[in-house]
C-alpha cells in the first residue's frame, strides 16, 4: 500500500505545471456563435521573457469542417493598441480522421499564434476570437483556450 501511495505522490508531485504555463479554458458548448467572441485576459508581469501564445482547440464529431478559421483581436489594454489577424487552422487529416489527442469523440489540438513573442510592456492584454466559419451557429466545438508558456531559449 506505501508503495502505491508513494507513486500516486510522485506522479502528483511531478505533473503539476511549474514550468511557466498558464492555460485559460473557455467552454462554448458544442454550439459557438459567429458573434461570440470568446474572451482572454492576459496579465504579463515579466515581459523581458518572450512568449509562446497557443490556441487550444477541443472538438468532437459533430464539427463538420476539416479547418476552422479565427479572427484574432489581440489588444494592449494599457495603450488600447489593437492588432487583428485572420488565421486557419487544420483540425483534419484528408482522410476525415482527427487530429489532436484524446479518447472517444473529442479531440485536443494544439496550434501556434506567436512564437517567441516579446510582449512591449507588463500588465493587463486581451485575446479575443471570433469563429469565421460559415455557420452562425458553429456545431463541433466543446471548448476553446489559450496556452501561454516562456518561450525556450
Amino acid at each position: 500500500m506505501r508503495k502505491i501511495l508513494g507513486l500516486l505522490a510522485f506522479i502528483f508531485l511531478f505533473s503539476c505545471n511549474s514550468s511557466g504555463e498558464d492555460v485559460i479554458m473557455n467552454s462554448v458548448n458544442n454550439k459557438w456563435g459567429k458573434k461570440q467572441e470568446q474572451k482572454f485576459n492576459l496579465e504579463i508581469s515579466d515581459p523581458q521573457n518572450p512568449k509562446n501564445i497557443i490556441f487550444v482547440v477541443r472538438n468532437n464529431n459533430e464539427y463538420p469542417y476539416s479547418n476552422i478559421r479565427f479572427i484574432v483581436n489581440f489588444t494592449n489594454l494599457q495603450n488600447k493598441k489593437k492588432d487583428v489577424d485572420t488565421l486557419n487552422y487544420v483540425l483534419a487529416k484528408p482522410n476525415g480522421e482527427w487530429l489532436g489527442t484524446g479518447f472517444g469523440d473529442t479531440k485536443e489540438i494544439f496550434f501556434q499564434y506567436k512564437l517567441n513573442y516579446k510582449f512591449p510592456e507588463k500588465g493587463k492584454y486581451e485575446i479575443g476570437v471570433i469563429q469565421a466559419m460559415r455557420n452562425d451557429n458553429l456545431p463541433g466545438i466543446e471548448d476553446l483556450g489559450v496556452k501561454i508558456e516562456t518561450a525556450k531559449p
